[in-house]
């Protein structure tokens, strides 16, 4: 396997990017390659101060990085020779077969569309997020790709989001659930509406409506909701879990007592830790272009940019994208063949 990793894509530059690189490369035997686009000389630096000197690994030199600051669009379309679009490039050329960021997302997601398209029947991409409950993990979709999306593209979301459940994470027949603010059948708005229709009618086993405390207390293996709810569950979900784990250590400091009895429950609390911590899942599939795409967080520590490398493995594995073609292609003649119907 071949793998493009965005070098300069991190909050804190390149170092955590080749920690993680290393990594991945020390456990992942089936990576043939492993790119890395960024500043050569800087690349270099970090690669002799871990005493990485592996073979599979190949500097791409670029001239730019697209900054938190830029605009999407605008910084594909100025910044040719930024260290993302050099990894994306790498894909369309058919030298890497997927491309891991924890750069600039709207960047990310704009010059895989632009450069890779999308798969036939997905007008836009959505971002597959992998999120823990206490017995199962469901994929929120989508999580920040496409903010304003229609009830046409929730429908393919909805079908992208139970293939990668089903091939991905193992699901037989995942359930899909709609984010609105009510399970009542009539709840949401005049979008979200039209959008459950659409689901309610694919074929799927479409649960209905979900709440924001049926995601971790009556789950559904996928929960569809547009890029700007979706985001805001994701983030709102990752702070609540690190902000409670902070609680908790204050509160068991103030005593002696308490002290003894963390101890004693320290392997629960650290398998919950680790559940809940999004180093663990390393980033996030972008589902609907043609090629596989892994996007990861800013701040992603080394070991996150290794899971974000293993996933991509994964996906390159699974052959998701074909099984989203079938399936998007089966709905479309379905939907045609259900409005030529006689009435």
């Amino acid at each position: 396997m071949k793998i493009a990793l965005d070098a300069m894509g991190h909050d804190e530059g390149p170092r955590k990017l080749v920690a993680g690189a290393a990594l991945a490369l020390g456990e992942l035997a089936e990576i043939s390659r492993l790119y890395l686009t960024g500043d050569a000389k800087r690349l270099e630096a970090e690669l002799k101060e871990i005493g990485c000197n592996d073979r599979r690994i190949e500097i791409v030199h670029c001239t730019q990085v697209v900054e938190m600051s830029d605009h999407a669009i605008d910084a594909v379309r100025r910044k040719k020779d930024s260290s993302i679009a050099r990894a994306v490039e790498l894909v369309k050329t058919g030298e890497a077969e997927a491309v891991v960021s924890a750069g600039h997302t709207g960047a990310c997601v704009a010059a895989t569309t632009i450069r890779l398209r999308t798969l036939p029947g997905v007008e836009r991409p959505g971002i597959a997020a992998t999120m823990p409950t206490e017995k199962n993990l469901f994929v929120l979709i989508d999580a920040g790709a496409n903010t304003e999306p229609t009830p046409a593209q929730m429908m393919q979301n909805a079908i992208m989001g139970a293939v990668y459940s089903r091939h991905v994470l193992g699901y037989t027949n995942p359930s899909v659930g709609i984010m609105s603010i009510g399970t009542e059948d009539e709840k949401g708005n005049a979008f979200t509406r039209e959008a459950f229709e659409l689901i309610k009618g694919s074929g799927l086993n479409f649960r209905g409506n979900v709440e924001g405390h049926d995601l971790f207390q009556n789950p559904v293996e996928v929960v569809v909701a547009d890029g700007f709810t979706g985001n805001v569950v994701l983030k709102t979900s990752e702070a609540i879990a690190h902000a409670i784990f902070g609680w908790l250590k204050h509160e068991i400091y103030k005593s002696p007592v308490r002290k003894l009895g963390a101890l004693l429950a320290k392997g629960a609390f650290q398998n919950i830790r680790k559940k809940t911590s999004a180093d663990e899942y390393g980033g996030m599939p972008l589902l609907g272009i043609n090629g596989v795409c892994i996007i990861g967080h800013g701040g992603s520590s080394p070991i996150a940019v290794k899971n974000a490398i293993r996933m991509a493995a994964q996906s390159i594995a699974h052959q998701v994208n074909p099984h989203i073609v079938e399936h998007i292609q089966r709905y479309n003649e379905q939907a045609a063949a259900s409005h030529h119907a006689p009435a």
